[in-house]
């Protein structure tokens, strides 16, 4: 199988291949793998390619594709065969990366502190005091253990000669670490044999170190900034990981990364600088941050001092320089990201470390400098020309594409502007395979480069033993970038012997330090929580609307409809599952500010516009509605859904997104008609799905603030839509049948195991309105909302219990036969005031916990 897997594969004689030597047989460390695959079945890469793309489906890994006109996120790009590196090698990597991150931390401490580089002529000036990302306001920012670099990451490509070469330094937001954790979550259960026998390094412990070194300069600042406020025995720092928000290309892995390893995942406007000093604002008031570690890019993240943004804090570089914060990477830090630092790093070396570098980087020259810039015009052909600052919107342009008028446009470009640009050697990437599904299925290879990670600590920095692999779109292409739709692999790094993790000592937790509420939940992250609850309920609310209605359509003929039919029509006609008139009809509320609580136009029990359409027409708009999201209903509720989860990804397990994850539609096909079966076949497993996410709410949460929040938000949903329909329901006529009353409202199954007859109005009243048992019914929402009111009050003060409680009172009083009876008009009144009550409930928890006040509930607790 192995011989038969490699007939095809082609070598790579101008280039190095991680699998062959020259000789075309397999390295001693790809033995193993080759092997595995010669003696398995012929389906099984089949089937663990299917297993990896689900698992990155069901886990929502994304990333978002530059080039994508829409600007939608992909589903993440990984290969099913990792790259394997052996210890002998990794050895080195390890060493020379560890050697570049230390120079590149003395680098970045000596531009924003003496400038002994530049007075000695080591670094140009003008190389520095040109660079857009100098930041002259972080000039003599505090550095706790003279560190600045708190992350490094460095990229990577073997020569043809089988040397590893550094070919770009990302010291400002290095971003891949996350997916490459979650790439080994992924690829392990593939290949867990094969892991073992090569005796592959796991990831987790460079993440734990990561935290443990930030926990300890939290500490620090603490203890020693210009307002020092010690951490009580035992206490821990606050750390926050700043996200630029959902949008952002790599939103996937800082959620991923906040949830791993425990952090809040905050925007800018959920922090506040007061006093030189940098809060969250929570629920319980201002608490004190110690340590952000950020994904904002430099200029972004202080609109005071640095470039006007709304991702930023204003006042962090004043709090950095204080000393009352620690901000990782430092602010400034993209200076070293210039690829026109690369041609000075060998001096540097050998003045700040007293040693040559370990490591080349690519040849580089920097066009600033006159002798440099005429030799890269002489041998332009074999150079690729680059921008020599991050913030310049250029691109790679190979020197052997460029001819005649494109040459000398270059050229002149160059001569104008010569400190905007460097020159690389143009170097031909190593190759590794791939696998390739489809009729073909087999080994392919395609160009590789390697990211590789360092964290520091107070004893130095350390290397995740292993890293990103990023693998080339195309067998022909000639730049990596993830941007452009690049695919990824896991890396595999196999251990000499094994070796003590790298721990800082820590202290053992007592009794004084246990937790058990979230008090670090922001105001942002808690409303987010209540209209996840909200958004889920409308899915399930109009998931059992459209299946009770379309259930009605396809097996009850027209002419034998009874009472009932009238008042589905309408409720679909309310919720804009169906239009109201076949002409243009006045402007109408929406369907969400209808179920947002908003005073309706018209009574929901009162009429509604006659709307004549014929079966067929009404078919087509409800099966539009349970399919396409550019209509109101079930689609693009479940967007709506999934597009508030996305705010909220690390605050949900990896078994909660994969329900999500399975709930969302693929996209309909435009034109193309759903049969009636795979309609209910979508909404049934829409039922299930939303079960299932009920579940985890149930026994997969904590009791804390958050999910009180979110408990509220879907009651508050639930009692909206029940109140609604219950209206709709006293307006029919008497004799109407109330099974679909019963199945919109899932309580079929307990009213006929209690009655076991028809429905009746007077039981079925009594189930929906006033058992306090039943899940689905009026007293029951009430009931729970006044709960969860009451819990958060002994903490935040109360806020709305005056809203229901007196409804709440009048449900209860409701005498069986005589106040709760189909004739009772009362009960229309009282439904219209529970829903109106609720609306304004809603915007009272929306006004005291969600639009932060500085009064006195919002307080700091360092004040």
């Amino acid at each position: 199988m192995a011989n038969q897997l490699l007939a095809n594969y082609p070598a790579a004689p101008d280039g190095f291949d991680e699998m062959l030597d020259a000789a075309r047989a397999p390295r001693a460390h790809w033995r193993a793998m080759l092997a595995n695959l010669e003696h398995e079945a012929p389906d099984m890469m089949r089937q663990r390619l299917e297993m990896v793309q689900r698992q990155v489906r069901e886990n929502g890994v994304t990333y978002n594709v530059t080039a994508d006109a829409d600007g939608k996120q992909r589903p993440w790009d990984l290969n099913v065969l990792p790259l394997i590196l052996p210890h002998e090698e990794w050895s080195g990597i390890e060493a020379a990366v560890i050697q570049r991150a230390t120079l590149l931390n003395k680098i970045l401490g000596d531009v924003y502190g003496k400038q002994e580089m530049l007075r000695e002529g080591l670094l140009p000036p003008a190389l520095i005091h040109g660079h857009a990302g100098f930041l002259r306001p972080c000039h003599d920012v505090r550095h706790h253990d003279g560190i600045a670099l708190h992350f490094y990451a460095v990229d990577l490509a073997r020569a043809p000669d089988g040397r590893w070469w550094a070919m770009a330094d990302r010291t400002q937001a290095p971003s891949g670490a996350g997916y490459a954790l979650e790439n080994r979550a992924i690829i392990a259960p593939t290949f867990p044999d094969l892991l073992r026998e090569l005796k592959v390094q796991p990831l987790g412990g460079f993440f734990r170190t990561m935290r443990d070194s930030l926990v300890h300069w939290g500490r620090q600042c603490a203890a020693t900034g210009d307002t020092p406020a010690p951490l009580r025995d035992g206490e821990m720092p606050l750390i926050v990981l700043l996200t630029p928000g959902p949008r952002t290309a790599s939103y996937y892995e800082q959620a991923y990364l906040a949830r791993h390893l425990g952090l809040p995942l905050v925007e800018g406007g959920d922090l506040t600088v007061r006093d030189g000093v940098v809060f969250l604002k929570t629920l319980s008031g201002l608490q004190r941050v110690h340590v952000v570690m950020r994904r904002v890019d430099d200029e972004s993240c202080d609109p005071l001092e640095l470039r006007s943004s709304m991702l930023g804090v204003a006042g962090l570089t004043e709090a950095a320089r204080r000393g009352n914060v620690l901000v990782a990477n430092s602010l400034g830090s993209s200076l070293l990201e210039s690829g026109a630092l690369l041609g000075f790093l060998p001096a540097l070396s050998r003045r700040l470390l007293g040693e040559p570098l370990k490591m080349p980087s690519v040849a580089t020259w920097w066009c600033g400098e006159a002798a440099a810039l005429e030799a890269v015009i002489g041998k332009l052909d074999r150079l690729v020309i680059k921008p020599s600052f991050s913030q310049l919107p250029q691109f790679a342009v190979f020197g052997q594409d460029l001819d005649g008028d494109a040459r000398a446009a270059l050229i002149a470009s160059l001569r104008a502007n010569p400190n905007n640009y460097i020159a690389q050697e143009l170097v031909r990437l190593s190759q590794a395979p791939v696998w390739k599904a489809g009729p073909a299925a087999g080994l392919q290879p395609r160009a590789i480069g390697l990211r590789v990670f360092a964290c520091a600590t107070p004893q130095g920095y350390v290397v995740m033993p292993g890293g990103l692999t990023r693998v080339a779109t195309g067998p022909d292409a000639r730049v990596l970038t993830m941007q452009m739709g690049g695919a990824s692999k896991d890396t595999w790094v196999q251990a000499r012997a094994k070796a003590d993790a790298h721990r800082l000592q820590k202290r053992s937790a007592r009794s004084e330090d246990l937790v058990r509420e979230d008090t670090n939940l922001s105001s942002r992250v808690a409303e987010n929580l209540l209209w996840f609850g909200r958004h889920a309920e409308r899915c399930d609310n109009i998931g059992r609307l459209l299946r009770v209605v379309l259930n009605i359509l396809f097996n009850v003929r027209f002419d034998q409809r009874g009472a009932e039919w009238p008042a589905v029509e309408a409720l679909c006609i309310w919720f804009q599952l169906i239009p109201a008139e076949k002409k243009a009809a006045p402007p109408r509320q929406s369907q969400a500010q209808s179920l947002m609580g908003q005073t309706q136009t018209q009574n929901p029990a009162g009429p509604t516009p006659a709307a004549i359409f014929t079966d067929a027409e009404i078919e087509s708009a409800l099966l539009l509605a349970v399919v396409s999201p550019d209509v109101p209903g079930l689609a693009r509720q479940q967007q709506q859904l999934h597009r508030i989860a996305g705010q909220l990804h690390e605050r949900f397990s990896v078994d909660n997104w994969r329900a999500l994850n399975r709930m969302v539609q693929p996209p309909a096909i435009p034109g193309e008609r759903p049969s009636q079966s795979e309609v209910m076949t979508i909404l049934d497993d829409a039922a299930a799905s939303l079960m299932t996410l009920a579940g985890f709410a149930l026994d997969g949460m904590t009791r804390d603030l958050g999910w009180r929040f979110m408990s509220i938000g879907r009651r508050l949903e639930r009692l909206q839509f029940q109140s609604v329909v219950l209206q709709r329901a006293l307006a029919m006529d008497e004799d109407g049948n109330l099974d679909w009353l019963l199945e919109l409202s899932d309580s079929i199954v307990t009213y006929r195991a209690r009655y076991r007859a028809q429905p009746e109005w007077l039981p079925v009243l009594d189930l929906l309105l006033c058992d306090a048992t039943n899940p689905r019914s009026i007293l029951f929402q009430i009931n729970g909302i006044l709960g969860a009111l009451h819990k958060i009050a002994q903490s935040y003060g109360a806020c709305g219990e005056d809203q229901l409680a007196p409804l709440q009172a009048e449900l209860i009083a409701l005498r069986p036969g005589a106040d709760l009876n189909y004739g009772n008009t009362r009960l229309s009144d009282l439904l219209n005031r529970i829903q109106l009550a609720s609306a304004a409930l809603s915007e009272q928890i929306s006004v005291q916990f969600f639009s932060y006040t500085d009064n006195g509930q919002q307080r700091s607790r360092d004040a």
